[in-house]
């Protein structure tokens, strides 16, 4: 007889210690060399991620020197999205199939040569290819692909160093914009570009050469055939799964985006002005990463699929306040509250693929949700300033993306309720 989800998460770490030969596999699993990778990793994740945030400071700055109108100018953020997205699939397919190592290293290589290339070129158009087939995709590989291979380095800690690896996303939204708006106001944009690539060339390069370090194959066995028993125990195919973690994904962050793209157009109509916006949005961010962390450790205790639906469940939750309030305090003090809420959400869709899916397939796996999320994020983006376009205000905004919530909040509690404990039933040798 089957036994309950539950009893598969609570042993693994004991079956990888009985299963695995006697040797070094059993001794890294959250060992000191573990936590230095985990380190190692978020390093990696805050200077790369630069790839996600200059583009937003540099606009205004590319938009003067070429001369274009707001949306052409937008056209490299666009392609960025869309590299990233797609490039998290291709690196965290590398990943499975060669280790971390290398996908992150032509990361960084394509990476560097991004930026230079941006400094370098003539047009507007050839710099928004730039963003998207070098910038874009050579970010990717320093988020999902991470995330999914120090998930292999724990076990009873699992949920916790998901999270902090996936902090280093919000880490790099905190640090690099003050520092790449400094160097654009005193350089220019593309002296600021080329010198973005250099130093992350010479940065993330050398600490590369902390992950060469590989789990042997006893540990990828042990931790196959824990997943294939939740597997076996769950009512639906691991594609059904699949699927459901991907539109899930899709709605939450369709949800997401509402506050974070608009927030600070929402606070000039107000009245309020762009800069108390953009305080908000990085007092959200902010509050961002206390959540991932404090996800991870909620994550360890009840799941990945219980920690989704409680930050989907609150999300929601400061979605209806928006509508209630509008107060200058109250805005802050909400943002505050959404960033605390939603920080844990995608960090929680790696936690549930390395919960149901082979160590083997979780680069891939994972990449798919988070290609989901971005593309989410792009579609919520542009949705909510198209309704505002329609109903000249945000207030249906929100509510669109109440709704999606709603979906995200409806899929989760499926999966959850299908895949509840059953009852323990004693067997006798």
């Amino acid at each position: 007889m089957r036994a309950p989800v539950w009893c598969y998460q609570q042993r693994e770490a004991g079956f990888h210690h009985m299963h695995s030969p006697a040797g070094r596999e059993s001794t890294d699993i959250e060992s000191g060399y573990a936590w230095l990778r985990l380190g190692v990793a978020v390093a990696l994740s805050t200077i790369g991620g630069v790839g996600m945030w200059s583009v937003v400071v540099a606009l205004p700055a590319m938009q003067a020197d070429f001369g274009v109108d707001r949306a052409a100018a937008a056209l490299p953020y666009t392609l960025t999205m869309i590299g990233f997205a797609g490039g998290g699939v291709l690196t965290g397919r590398l990943a499975d199939r060669y280790g971390i190592t290398a996908p992150v290293m032509l990361g960084t290589i394509s990476l560097g040569l991004g930026y230079v290339a941006v400094g370098l070129l003539p047009t507007l158009w050839l710099v928004a290819l730039a963003h998207g087939v070098l910038i874009g995709v050579g970010c990717s590989a320093t988020f999902g692909p991470l995330m999914a291979d120090i998930s292999h380095w724990f076990s009873r800690r699992r949920g916790i160093a998901v999270a902090i690896a996936a902090a280093g996303n919000y880490l790099a939204g905190t640090v690099w914009p003050p520092v790449v708006q400094h160097f654009i106001a005193t350089q220019g944009w593309r002296a600021t570009h080329i010198g973005i690539g250099l130093f992350c060339l010479a940065t993330m390069l050398p600490l590369i050469l902390l992950l060469r370090r590989r789990l042997e194959a006893g540990h990828s066995a042990a931790a196959s055939a824990a997943a294939a028993r939740r597997q076996a125990a769950m009512p639906f195919s691991p594609l059904t799964l699949q699927v459901l973690l991907c539109i899930a994904g899709v709605a939450c962050c369709v949800a997401m985006s509402m506050p974070q793209v608009h927030l600070v157009a929402y606070c000039g109509d107000l009245g309020y002005g762009a800069a108390r916006g953009a305080e908000m949005l990085s007092l959200m961010l902010g509050c961002g990463i206390i959540s991932r962390v404090a996800s991870g450790f909620i994550a360890d205790k009840i799941g990945g699929v219980r920690t989704l639906l409680t930050g989907s469940v609150l999300q929601g939750t400061a979605l209806v306040l928006y509508l209630f309030f509008d107060g200058l305090f109250s805005l802050y003090l909400i943002s505050a509250l959404f960033g605390l809420f939603q920080g844990g959400i995608v960090p929680s869709y790696a936690i549930i693929v390395r919960e149901y899916f082979p160590p083997s397939e979780a680069g891939t796996r994972v990449g798919l949700v988070l290609m989901a999320t971005l593309l989410g994020m792009a579609l919520g983006g542009w949705m909510s300033g198209a309704i505002f376009d329609f109903a000249g205000s945000y207030q249906a905004a929100f509510l669109n993306g109440i709704a999606w919530n709603l979906v995200n909040v409806s899929i989760v509690t499926w999966l959850m309720l299908r895949s509840r404990p059953r009852p323990a039933v004693p067997q006798f040798a």
